[in-house]
């Protein structure tokens, strides 16, 4: 059970984290093009989205899907230039 805690992406990690994450790697206005709500196109906050998140199992699902993605896709980044070093 232990080794499938560690490989799951989304184990230990808080909504706040993934809305951190994703804004610090695509910033609001990318990130309201990826996933078409408001709270990231208008005035965007991480108090006000995760609010809303939080009332909005679609929405969170949305941003869960693109964490998991860009997390992969990150790692693959990270292991493509250690092998060019």
């Amino acid at each position: 059970m232990n080794e499938e805690q560690n490989k799951d992406p989304m184990h230990g990690v808080t909504l706040e984290q993934i809305l951190n994450y994703l804004v610090l790697d695509y910033g609001w206005e990318k990130l309201g093009t990826y996933i078409k709500i408001k709270c990231f196109q208008s005035n965007p906050t991480i108090k006000s989205s995760l609010k809303f998140l939080r009332k909005t199992p679609w929405a969170r699902e949305k941003v869960e899907q693109l964490y998991v993605t860009t997390i992969k896709k990150g790692s693959k980044r990270k292991k493509a230039a250690t092998k060019t070093k």
